[in-house]
């Protein structure tokens, strides 16, 4: 199937643009929060081990809380949540950067880092909630996930180049400041598409207020599979960001950081765009597995690149590999995950690669800082040659089982902005 045609069809979609575009400029940011602090915390204390740790808080937080917000979102509506998580993330991501600037204790930094991930704004699962449900169990719900894994990888190729830009020609703290703003401002916006925000599920007995009974997304087996390879891409992303900077310092071209970056996210994106326009014959399941295989045998190269230009193929090779398995993964949650859960299905898979990421920056950093320069390239290839084990172990799981309805189940009814679901 040709991708003209195929994402042509896709945005196409009746109101998909008033979120698009919205969407894309909130979610830039979430590129930019790691690298930005990274790289200011590096230049106020001079350690990368340091600022790897500082980094790791906001994304442990992030992804100790994002599943939360999701739940929150499923219950109350995109915009509830979203307005003051906002607000409160450019105030915490502001302070964060005084802090740093002031040669504040330690202590304080991992304090503000923990509320600046705490309040990361999930915009990325909020679109995915509202393609699922503009196209509810369409053909194209592949191509929408191929569709936001291209638009994740496009916010990661000029996120670190803008932030590094920022940190290294302007000033250590621009690239923090500016994130705080842009999520401020691009949340709002994305936040105002009231039209096409999903509908939240009420119980059509008791009203809009009664108690619904919900399942957490957590509990079905498939997701929590699904957690843990997403925490090896995280471990990618988290491993390639500390490793790049510290390889771009120690040749004397710190600015090549966010072009070999680029570079990586380019081969995601790319493969990401290609993913999404095949009319894939193979079922997910087999898919996901095979191209995290792939992926852990490019990963585990990493560490053996002695030049820039070796580097910058390899990761071109990683990003390409990256894609196919984030595609296939969000595309399972249709299948395995009820309407009414999605979304807090979603920000555990984001949450996973935050997390992921925040363990890999940390290791990453005490790597590089005690052992051989490029030793941070390790982290890439064990977590993800450990999620690939655990993929081709518990791989069955990841089969939707058939879902069951009441024998006398309620008619979904829109009731206002909400739609009525049935208890069991």
């Amino acid at each position: 199937m040709a991708s003209t045609v195929t994402y042509g069809q896709l945005l196409r979609t009746p109101g998909a643009w008033t979120f698009l575009l919205p969407g894309f400029a909130a979610r830039q940011p979430f590129a930019m929060l790691t690298i930005s602090i990274v790289l200011l915390v590096q230049h106020t204390t001079g350690s990368y081990g340091t600022a790897g740790a500082v980094a790791a808080a906001t994304g442990v937080s992030m992804a100790l809380c994002a599943p939360y917000g999701g739940r929150l979102t499923d219950r109350h509506g995109q915009r509830a949540v979203l307005v003051p998580g906002v607000v409160l993330h450019a105030l915490s991501g502001l302070a964060l950067t005084a802090l740093a600037l002031t040669g504040a204790p330690l202590w304080t930094l991992f304090a503000a880092a923990v509320l600046t991930g705490a309040t990361t704004p999930q915009v990325g699962p909020m679109v995915r909630a509202r393609w699922a449900a503009k196209l509810q169990d369409s053909p194209l719900m592949p191509t929408a996930a191929a569709f936001e894994s291209v638009t994740d990888e496009l916010t990661f190729v000029f996120g670190p180049l803008f932030a590094t830009a920022l940190c290294t020609a302007v000033d250590p703290a621009a690239g923090l400041v500016t994130e705080a703003a842009l999520t401020l401002l691009g949340g709002l916006l994305f936040a105002a598409q009231r039209s096409t925000e999903p509908p939240v599920a009420v119980n059509p007995v008791g009203g809009p207020h009664a108690r619904v009974e919900r399942v957490s997304a957590l509990a079905v087996p498939g997701v929590r599979v699904l957690i843990v390879a997403f925490l090896g891409i995280g471990a990618v992303f988290g491993g390639m960001q500390v490793s790049l900077a510290a390889f771009s310092e120690y040749t004397g071209s710190p600015g090549l950081n966010g072009v070999l970056y680029g570079i990586f996210a380019a081969g995601n994106m790319l493969s990401g765009v290609v993913c999404g326009a095949v009319a894939w014959r193979m079922a997910p399941q087999r898919r996901l597995v095979a191209g995290y295989a792939a992926l852990a045998v490019t990963a585990s190269g990493l560490w053996t690149a002695q030049s820039a230009l070796t580097l910058a193929g390899l990761g071109l090779l990683v990003g390409m590999c990256v894609a196919p398995a984030l595609i296939t993964g969000y595309t399972l949650v249709d299948g395995l995950v009820p309407a009414g859960a999605r979304t807090e299905a979603f920000t555990w898979l984001t949450g996973a690669v935050a997390l992921g990421q925040a363990a890999a920056v940390t290791v990453a950093g005490q790597l590089e800082d005690r052992l051989w320069d490029g030793a941070g390239f390790l982290v890439p290839m064990g977590g993800t040659l450990l999620a690939l084990v655990t993929l081709v172990t518990l791989r069955s799981r990841l089969t939707p089982a058939a879902r069951t309805h009441p024998a006398n189940p309620t008619p979904a009814r829109v009731v206002g902005h909400r739609v009525p679901v049935t208890v069991d």
